[in-house]
């Protein structure tokens, strides 16, 4: 059982995110591809060549973001297609 304020706000932050998983499935791809992008980032700093670590870590943050914002579009773009083509091809097929 938990007893510091600390763990249980942790907790609750993790629970929070656990459910929102389970409604969609843009944050566990964004998540996670954000995550490979920067492991990716990072394992290539050694080839980094003449480019400042500055620069280089402006490259990641960029490309990390990029990936989390694409796949928030592209569920975005699916559910309004799920919600408004799909429903709208239905509702004209029941008439």
């Amino acid at each position: 059982m938990p007893s510091l304020p600390s763990e249980v706000s942790l907790i609750r932050r993790v629970m929070c995110l656990v459910t929102e998983a389970q409604g969609s499935c843009s944050l566990p791809t964004g998540l996670g591809g954000c995550l490979v992008v920067a492991a990716y980032r990072i394992y290539r700093l050694k080839a980094r060549g003449s480019t400042k670590m500055s620069i280089h870590l402006i490259h990641t943050r960029v490309a990390a973001q990029a990936c989390a914002v694409g796949a928030i579009m592209l569920g975005a773009v699916y559910t309004m297609y799920r919600d408004y083509i799909k429903r709208t091809a239905q509702d004209a097929g029941e008439k």
